[in-house]
């Protein structure tokens, strides 16, 4: 029928005018999407950015998410009542040097709300932060709803994992996630939990505090890399990166295999996108887009080709803040009750001038987001100083909270990969010829040459992460690995939830634990050792520690306070 049928059939009256008082008896209809006037749909326009937002949170309570779960699984064993450096004693000699007192001093130097919580079971103190901050972030991961208050617990619970972490905390993507963290809390209404505030438009401050924090980023991993490894200026450093970043994956092991000319473009490619690209950001809306654009696909191709945690995820995070909402509007249906026709709403009325009636909380707002940025301003003082000199140093932090830090990222490149096996025997003789040693392996670190390099980026694995670099120190200087030897002696179950393979599993824990270093280097793909099934090589190149007998490391563990591991009562 055609529309002017439709018309004709209609019943008398029913399109006349409408008087005022009249009601309508017909259904509600569902609203329908935005057109312009020729009828098509609805452009979204540049230069807002709530989709931003939306798109920003929930990035950011994924790597939450991410950070609390590794916390949750990790943390007992690490820094629990019997972890390897219990943070029960660190912040007992914290006190200590704050002459027994908790008060500003150790506050300052030790943010962390454990100072209020009760240090006879640590264990449960920490699994309660990390159990809190998989909730809160899951909850900010599937609603895309924050506020404030939401962000702002989520970003004091990590900070006082952090700060009690000790070295199993000490990389850079610790304070990069505080940093970014801190950020994300002003991004948000103060109590309203909606995806679209409708009165708290997102702020122009807190958008170049996250591009501020990018642009910091990029530069200080390129000034770092230009400044130190003479190998990244003759363009060579990719002919070992592959090989001897700290985790590889599988995929790591055929790029290590490209052509020569292919490691300088990507040598090369590095500095163009770590030295020139950052400053794109300030070229206006097309350039900020390239450069948003090009730091994500180079995120990604690091995630492809490495095991690096969850940094360059966190990394594409203050990324997206190069994107409006114009540019981001292609992730969002077009349906009638969308995000995106509920964006086009507000632009409309923005565009016609309906303007709310003025609310005393944006006031407010402008003010607090006026002192965030004469906040970030002050802080970028020594960072910006530093980014400046010759003797620039990375991942550092210049206040407590880690509100602005310097960053960097291989500012040298090891050329040969070592890697520490720790074996154990059950021989009553370790010296005897006869002595059986069998090697302990661990989550994801090198060490069966038969098996395949792992991939679980954004997931981290700390102890295996320290392990590598031990394998260039000594001993002496990672005293924490003793004491993973003396755990593994007496069979701590806790300890081995941390290692992919117990050799010694069903029977009695070892006699002995020794470590010895290898040299590892990848197999060739169509060589003699891979045809065995081999992915690595490996050369023994001495001891790394003598054998260690349980007994023998009570006056080790006694001076440093730490309680000597119970073999099972059955062990012989």
């Amino acid at each position: 029928m055609r529309p002017e049928s439709l018309v004709m059939a209609a019943p008398e009256g029913s399109l006349r005018k409408r008087k005022v008082g009249d009601v309508d008896q017909s259904p509600a209809s569902p609203p329908t999407p935005a057109r312009d006037p020729a009828g098509s749909p609805a452009q979204l326009r540049t230069g807002t950015y709530w989709l931003t937002r939306v798109v920003l949170l929930q990035a950011l309570a994924f790597i939450y998410f991410v950070a609390f779960l590794v916390a949750f699984n990790q943390n007992k064993a690490l820094i629990g009542d019997r972890g390897l450096l219990p943070c029960r004693l660190y912040l007992k000699n914290v006190q200590q040097y704050f002459k027994g007192r908790i008060g500003w001093g150790a506050w300052s130097y030790t943010p962390t709300i454990l100072w209020l919580m009760d240090w006879s079971n640590m264990n449960f103190n920490l699994d309660l932060l990390a159990l809190l901050g998989l909730g809160l972030s899951f909850f900010v991961l599937v609603t895309g709803c924050a506020n404030m208050i939401l962000m702002a617990t989520l970003w004091v619970l990590y900070m006082s994992l952090v700060n009690v972490g000790q070295i199993w905390y000490s990389f850079g993507w610790e304070s990069q996630l505080l940093e970014t963290g801190f950020l994300g809390i002003f991004l948000c209404p103060l109590w309203t939990l909606s995806r679209l505030p409708k009165h708290t438009p997102t702020s122009r401050v807190v958008l170049w505090g996250f591009r501020w924090l990018i642009f910091r980023i990029m530069l200080g991993a390129g000034l770092i890399k230009i400044r130190g490894d003479k190998c990244w200026l003759d363009l060579t450093c990719m002919d070992f990166h592959y090989e001897t970043q700290p985790v590889p994956n599988p995929m790591a092991y055929y790029l290590h295999r490209s052509p020569w000319w292919f490691h300088r473009f990507e040598t090369l490619s590095n500095h163009f996108l770590e030295l020139l690209v950052p400053f794109f950001l300030f070229l206006g809306r097309r350039m900020c887009l390239i450069h948003g654009v090009l730091q994500i696909l180079f995120q990604v191709i690091l995630i492809i080709s490495g095991n690096l945690s969850f940094l360059n995820w966190l990394t594409i995070v203050p990324s997206l803040a190069c994107f409006d909402d114009a540019a981001l509007g292609f992730l969002f249906p077009s349906g009638p009750r969308g995000l995106k026709n509920q964006v086009l709403k507000i632009q409309k009325e923005d565009t016609q001038g309906v303007q709310s009636k003025p609310r005393y909380g944006c006031t407010v707002r402008q003010v607090v987001n006026f002192s965030l940025g004469i906040l970030v301003a002050w802080l970028s003082v020594p960072v910006v100083i530093n980014l400046l000199s010759s003797r620039q140093v990375m991942n550092t932090s210049f206040n407590p909270l880690r509100i602005v830090n310097t960053y960097g990222a291989f500012g040298s490149i090891t050329k040969e990969r070592t890697e520490v096996i720790l074996q154990g025997t059950a021989s009553p003789n370790a010296s005897a010829p006869d002595a059986v040693w069998e090697d302990y392996e661990f989550k994801c670190k090198p060490g069966d040459p038969w098996r395949r390099p792992c991939l679980i980026s954004p997931y981290h694995y700390r102890l295996d992460w320290l392990m590598w670099f031990a394998a260039f120190q000594t001993y002496e200087h990672n005293d924490w690995i003793i004491h993973l030897a003396g755990k593994l002696l007496a069979g701590d179950a806790e300890t081995l939830s941390l290692l992919a393979l117990n050799p010694f599993e069903g029977r009695a824990p070892p006699r002995w634990i020794r470590g010895e270093h290898y040299r590892y280097r990848f197999s060739l793909p169509s060589g003699q050792h891979a045809a065995q099934g081999k992915w690595w090589i490996r050369k023994r190149i001495g001891p790394y520690f003598p054998p260690l007998h349980l007994e023998d490391l009570k006056d080790y563990f006694k001076t440093r306070e730490w309680p000597l591991p119970k073999p099972p009562l059955d062990t012989p």
